[in-house]
């Protein structure tokens, strides 16, 4: 089929409400770009990996664990961040950027 012929194609749904359709659309997106972000949610890293990651160093990322920015945790004398917790923050400075 011609670019053409797949516009004009038209889909019809019935018994469906928009909530509903919303909700299937997400969950199939969401089955789709799990392999890219299949991610260990309890993934621990290491300053130097999280660093690495946010492309700062090593200096900055003990800043943002002071400062509160980042929950971290000891096992020993090494220091973690939990894979979920680095999301959470990063997410929050993103919404921050844009709060006026």
């Amino acid at each position: 089929m011609t670019e053409i012929t797949q516009l004009q194609k038209i889909t019809q749904i019935q018994d469906v409400s928009k909530k509903d359709f919303v909700k299937l659309l997400e969950n199939i997106i969401d089955r789709k770009l799990e392999p890219f972000t299949a991610l260990n949610k309890n993934e621990k890293l290491s300053i130097q990996e999280v660093a690495d990651e946010c492309d700062v160093t090593d200096l900055t990322v003990h800043n943002w664990i002071k400062k509160g920015y980042i929950k971290a945790f000891k096992i020993g004398r090494r220091v973690f961040i939990k894979r979920v917790e680095l999301d959470e923050a990063l997410k929050e400075v993103k919404s921050l950027k844009y709060r006026r």
